[in-house]
């Protein structure tokens, strides 16, 4: 993970407070039918983990920065989680139905974490990425975007997964939700950006006293407001890892001279040399020695 992807400790309340969730659509397409067993990687505060733990899968949560990673145990107690990132995964080989990350996937050093991803997913198994991308159609959405003052983190995996070779099959979905902000949830979501947290606490309290008075100006009290917006989803299938093929033991080879004191030598020696061979005769399946004699 890119070092700008590990500022969102420092912001982890806002974030949980701020950020939306992902449609329960989305989430269904991207797993699939059934009972998955499930890693997340970058589970930041939980806001895709709650979903998946609803509907019934077994739930692997990791993430690789601590200071979030306690909020999502404190919001789910009882879920397996653990300190960990996409290119070094926390988990044994082919273990997994299917890996998923919700608004992280930009983050992964992805030639790191693809062979880790196919790694640890079953025969069969699927990569499950999903972004939540502001509907910037509407004129006063388009103006807080401006605020955040960043294009909106998204991306198409497609290729990058497709060239990697650990992956083919890559399927594409879009679910259009809301989500319902007030006066503290629009400031938590500005202020949760990465290039927002990374500023000077002067700078982020600016940007605090911006966005209440765009709110001040568009927004409808106590009854808050609806943020539309729409998640991304991309599925991919692993391709089969195809096993190393074991390397043949190196043919044992003596090489004799013709020189009259080696030859005479050697002869001495070609009981021992011969009797150190490996008795795998014609029948036997394995692989024959030989001893080659230079007679220039």
């Amino acid at each position: 993970m890119t070092e700008q992807g590990r500022v969102f400790g420092k912001v982890a309340e806002s974030y949980d407070r701020g950020r939306p969730t992902y449609p329960r659509a989305a989430v269904e397409w991207l797993v699939g039918a059934g009972q998955r067993s499930v890693l997340e990687l970058g589970a930041g505060t939980g806001k895709l983990t709650r979903t998946l733990v609803e509907l019934g899968h077994d739930v692997h949560a990791t993430e690789p920065d601590e200071a979030m990673l306690q909020v999502l145990r404190r919001n789910l107690p009882d879920l397996r989680s653990s300190l960990g990132s996409a290119e070094r995964i926390p988990a044994p080989d082919l273990t997994y139905d299917v890996v998923i990350a919700g608004q992280a996937f930009h983050w992964f050093d992805l030639e790191k974490a693809l062979p880790e991803i196919s790694r640890v997913l079953a025969p069969g198994g699927t990569l499950a990425l999903a972004w939540n991308q502001r509907d910037e159609s509407i004129p006063w959405v388009r103006k807080l975007g401006r605020l955040i003052e960043r294009p909106i983190e998204s991306m198409d995996p497609s290729e990058p997964l497709l060239d990697s070779g650990c992956f083919e099959g890559v399927e594409h979905g879009q679910y259009s939700f809301w989500q319902t902000i007030d006066r503290q949830s629009v400031v938590d979501l500005v202020l949760s950006r990465s290039n927002i947290a990374m500023r000077s606490d002067e700078e982020r309290e600016a940007k605090r006293r911006e966005v209440l008075a765009f709110y001040d100006d568009y927004g409808r009290g106590m009854d808050g407001m609806q943020l539309p917006y729409t998640c991304m989803a991309y599925r991919a299938t692993v391709v089969p890892q195809v096993p190393a093929r074991p390397t043949a033991p190196p043919m044992p080879t003596t090489f004799i001279s013709s020189d009259r004191n080696a030859l005479t030598d050697t002869a001495q020696a070609l009981p021992r040399i011969l009797d150190s061979l490996p008795d795998d005769g014609p029948d036997s399946g394995g692989s024959s020695s030989m001893v080659l004699i230079d007679f220039r």
